[in-house]
Order: C-alpha cells, then sequence, then structure tokens
C-alpha cells in the first residue's frame, strides 16, 4: 500500500495496528409502540400520545403526562428543553415580520397603530403555537428514541 504522506525528519513511521469500531449493542425492542417520525410528529402536533394516538400528551398547558394511561410509553422522560420556543420563535418571527413589512409598504401606519396591531398577533400566535410544537418535538423525540433517563439518585 503506497504511503499517504513522508514522515518528518527524524520521525519513524508508525506500524498501528488499525482499530476498529465497536459493533453497536443492539437495544431491545420498546413496549410501546414505536410509529415512524411523521405519524409520531403529526399525533404530538395534536396532543396526543406519539406512540399509540390514544391517550394525552399534556396535563397541563405544557407539562408532558410521566406515561401514557393507554400504551404505558414513558412521555414524561422526553425532555425537549428549548427546542419548542427556538421553534416557535422561529415560525412566528417568519409570519408576523413579512406581515409587519407588507402593511407598513402599503399603507405607513404610525408605529402606535402597528404595535396595536402587531403585538398582540404576536403574543397570540407564539401562545397559540407553542404546545402543538412542543408535542411535535415530543413526537419526534419519542419516535427516533431520545429518551433522557432518570438521573440516580444520589
Amino acid at each position: 500500500m503506497p504511503h499517504l504522506r513522508t514522515p518528518f525528519f527524524g520521525e519513524r513511521e508508525s506500524k498501528m495496528p488499525s482499530l476498529h469500531w465497536p459493533q453497536a449493542e443492539t437495544l431491545p425492542a420498546p413496549p410501546w409502540p414505536m410509529p415512524s417520525v411523521a405519524v409520531a410528529l403529526g399525533r404530538g402536533l395534536r396532543g396526543r400520545c406519539p406512540a399509540c394516538g390514544q391517550g394525552r400528551l399534556f396535563c397541563g398547558y405544557l407539562k408532558i403526562v410521566p406515561a401514557c394511561t393507554a400504551c404505558s410509553a414513558p412521555l414524561g422522560l422526553l425532555r425537549a428543553d428549548d427546542a419548542p420556543p427556538y421553534f416557535t420563535i422561529l415560525l412566528v418571527g417568519h409570519i408576523v415580520v413579512p406581515l409587519m413589512l407588507i402593511v407598513q409598504r402599503m399603507s405607513d401606519p404610525p408605529t402606535w397603530e402597528m404595535s396595536a396591531i402587531f403585538l398582540p398577533l404576536t403574543l397570540v400566535l407564539a401562545l397559540g403555537l407553542l404546545r402543538p410544537i412542543k408535542g411535535g418535538t415530543a413526537g419526534v423525540m419519542l419516535s427516533t428514541g431520545m429518551l433522557k433517563p432518570t438521573p440516580a439518585p444520589g
């Protein structure tokens, strides 16, 4: 086999054995149903259990239930953290900013009028989209196996 690089002055060629990455251990299949990403995303967007589609995903506005009542999927181990607010801000920004620019170009309303229109619109859109987006994020996380294990006590 030809050398890919020549050794530097004073450096000897190393005869290191080639190392192979160990085979990944196959994990056992979970006891709850594992849908495709698209199915889990759709169920999560509707606020249903991403695994079975029967149980509820939320027990409050944004609090995820510890486990599904229908299929016992451990939904409480889904830690979406900052992803849903990020996606919500991204989506609301892409809706509100172009609308603001269009209204500004068409009629050039005063600043107070723009604020009176677009601040409530932004608030309503953000609060209205946050829960479905969190559900969709939880669905994708469940279908891809991104469950956070419970920390060991101590």
